[in-house]
This record gives C-alpha cells, sequence and structure tokens, in this order.
C-alpha cells in the first residue's frame, strides 16, 4: 500500500509538467497558424493566383539589395525567394498531426504560383528570380535549391511523382553551374563565375540528399556528398569552427558569417550520417552546432536575446540544422536559445497588424517599418517545427 501511494504521489507530481507542456505545443501551433493566416491574407496578391507582395504594407519606393550588382526596386509580386518561404511554412504545417487535408489547398496554389517563376527556355531549364510572364530575369543557384527542397518537403507530404520529377529537374540545372575552379561546387547567379558561395551550395547539398531520401538512387547520395564534402573542405573557417560566405577563385574566403550557411550543413552532415552510418559527418554536425552556438550568442545583441539575429530566415534554417541534430542528440540547448528569442519577440515586437520585426526587438522604427514577406514567413515556419518537437 505504501509503495502504492508512493506511485501515484510521483505521478501526479509529475502530472503539471505534462500539461505544462502539452499547452505550450497547442500555443506554438497556434501562433503558427495564426502567423501564416496573416501573412496568406496580407500579402497575397489577388490579381496574381500564387503570387505574393514582397512587404507589406506594400511600397514602391523599397529597395531589394539581395542581387547580384545594384539595389533593386520593389515589383508587382515577390521575387522567388521569399515566396519560397510561404512554400516551405505551408509544408512544415502540412506535417502537423491533423493539419494536412487543411493546408493542402494552399500547397496546391503555391505550386501553381512557383511554376509562374520556370522559365523552360533556357537549357537546362530552371526557376528565375521573377515570374516569367513579367520579364527575363537571371537565375539564381540557391534559388533553385529552394525550388528543390519545397518540391521534396512536398514530395513527402503527398507523394505526388510529379514533385520528386521537378526536384531532380531542379538538381540538374544546379548541376550544370558545377566547374572545377576552387576543387568543385557552384556558383551564385548562373554566368557569373566570380565565386563559390555557402548558399547555393549548401541548398544543393540539401536538394540532393532529400531527392536521395524520397527515391533511393544512389547517384543522389553520391552528388550530396560530393557538395557536402566541398563545402566542409572550402569553407569551413579553421578559426571559428563556422562556414565562411564564400570562397573567391583565388582560392580566398570572404570570412564573413551568416547563420544559415552552417545551418544547412549541419543539417546535410546529419542527412549523411542517417543515410550511410558514417560517424565523422556526425561529429562534424556536432562541432559545426556548437561552434555556431558560439560563435552567434557571442556576437553584441540585445541582452532580452541569447542570440545575435541577423536574418530571421537565416536563423530559421540555423533552427533546422539544430533541430535535425536534435533528434539524433536529444540535446535541446541549440533549440533552446533561439526559442526563447522567438517567444521575446513574439510577446515584445509585433507591430500594429500582428507581424514581427525583423530585428525581433520592440524598436520604433523597426515597427513602423513594412515587413518583409521571408522575414514573416519564416517564424509560422519555426513555430511550427516548435510544437513538433514540443507535441
Amino acid at each position: 500500500m505504501k509503495n502504492l501511494l508512493v506511485r501515484i504521489s510521483a505521478v501526479l507530481c509529475f502530472l503539471p509538467s505534462i500539461v505544462f507542456a502539452q499547452v505550450k505545443a497547442e500555443e506554438y501551433k497556434q501562433r503558427a497558424e495564426a502567423i501564416y493566416q496573416l501573412v496568406w491574407n496580407r500579402y497575397r496578391v489577388n490579381k496574381y493566383p500564387g503570387l505574393f507582395s514582397e512587404n507589406y504594407p506594400t511600397g514602391k519606393s523599397d529597395s531589394l539589395n539581395y542581387f547580384q550588382g545594384e539595389a533593386v526596386k520593389v515589383k508587382e509580386v515577390s521575387f522567388l525567394w521569399p515566396f519560397s518561404g510561404v512554400f516551405t511554412a505551408t509544408n512544415i504545417l502540412m506535417r502537423c498531426p491533423g493539419l494536412k487535408a487543411k493546408y493542402k489547398p494552399y500547397q496546391d496554389t503555391l505550386v501553381i504560383g512557383v511554376e509562374q517563376y520556370r522559365d523552360p527556355l533556357r537549357k537546362p531549364p530552371g526557376y528565375q528570380a521573377y515570374p516569367v510572364e513579367f520579364e527575363k530575369a537571371d537565375r539564381y543557384y540557391d534559388d533553385n535549391g529552394l525550388v528543390g527542397i519545397d518540391y521534396m518537403e512536398s514530395y513527402f507530404n503527398t507523394r505526388n511523382p510529379l514533385y520528386l520529377q521537378r526536384a531532380k529537374e531542379v538538381f540538374k540545372f544546379i548541376l550544370s553551374g558545377w566547374n572545377s575552379d576552387v576543387g568543385g561546387g557552384v556558383a551564385w547567379l548562373e554566368g557569373h563565375n566570380d565565386q563559390k558561395p555557402a548558399c547555393s551550395n549548401g541548398m544543393a547539398t540539401l536538394t540532393a540528399l532529400k531527392i536521395y531520401e524520397g527515391c533511393k538512387e544512389p547517384y543522389y547520395l553520391e552528388q550530396g556528398k560530393r557538395f557536402y564534402n566541398w563545402m566542409y573542405s572550402t569553407l569551413r573557417d579553421s578559426t571559428t569552427g563556422i562556414i565562411a560566405n564564400d570562397v573567391k577563385l583565388d582560392g580566398k574566403q570572404n570570412r564573413t558569417f551568416w547563420t544559415y550557411n552552417t545551418g544547412s550543413l549541419i543539417e546535410a552532415a546529419v542527412l549523411i550520417y542517417k543515410f550511410t552510418g558514417e560517424a565523422k559527418y556526425l561529429m562534424q554536425a556536432r562541432q559545426l552546432a556548437a561552434s555556431s552556438n558560439k560563435y552567434f550568442s557571442n556576437l553584441p545583441h540585445d541582452r532580452n536575446l541569447q542570440m545575435h539575429i541577423d536574418v530571421p530566415w537565416f536563423l530559421t534554417v540555423l533552427f533546422r540544422g539544430y533541430e535535425a541534430l536534435y533528434k539524433i542528440d536529444k540535446d535541446y540547448r541549440y533549440i533552446s536559445a533561439i526559442e526563447h528569442d522567438l517567444n521575446y519577440a513574439w510577446q515584445n515586437s509585433r507591430d500594429k497588424y500582428g507581424f514581427i520585426t525583423k530585428t525581433w526587438l520592440p524598436e520604433k522604427s523597426q515597427l513602423e517599418k513594412p515587413k518583409w514577406l521571408l522575414d514573416e514567413a519564416c517564424i509560422a515556419e519555426l513555430y511550427a517545427r516548435l510544437y513538433l518537437i514540443k507535441r
């Protein structure tokens, strides 16, 4: 009888933490859906089904600085990169129990949208930075990697063979940019062989590995490992232990460090370890995670945050790497830091429409600025991922 009472007492003591964890998970799900609906309702351009505006509120005076060369003025619809953030968030929400059917129509609409960026005239076919019906635009290899990843995530959710086929076509385009300069890799922009950046090669690595996960054709595992090994040996900085932005054709690293460049390689290392059992890839994933957490938490940042926030979507890609490693190690500390900062932003840094500032801080100037589509779509992705971890 005494033992029974001890057991009952232990269970009762444990119950509040279970209930708290469950409520927290549900809250994350609610936040993911709430911000997603805000994005869908505010950014969609009804005139062009499947397409979105770059900013909200939108304004033609805004300039975009994420292209090769000079800044570009905001146009009628968004460029491909921010569009991909909505596509990714949709696929993660579809993973949540009970939500697949709800978000399948959104996915269908986004497939219609992304195909408007596909340029079939230049060979091999690939996705350009802006919808084809408006103009001929440049084709970036990192953009195409994002399309490949989004199509593979769509394939995992639906098993629609068309999505696997399109991901393979994307990878063929990316691979057309591979050359032997500085040992391998692809450039950033088609036709501009001036650098080999982590962004293009990291997304190419993940595209290949996710295709392998979907079809088990050894060719894609081999290509994923080839991209990964080139990146790790060429772009990993020996001082910080994380991934540099790019390498120039003279072999000199650009020692600018963004969170996403290391994040994509952590996720890739975990995938290769899962597929092959080769322990060195898990060791490298752990090293990259520890080094990135140390580096970005030691950069100057607001006292209310635990990490330096460079770009919210960049940090989301780092989160994906930490999440992949967490599924192996069950070490929550890296995820915890981003979770803490995201929750601070949610509670303190939303503007009058409900959108979060790009700094994740309640600065007046940031609260009043238009919000970029990619900065907001990734919030839905992060909260959906947290829900899946916490539930």
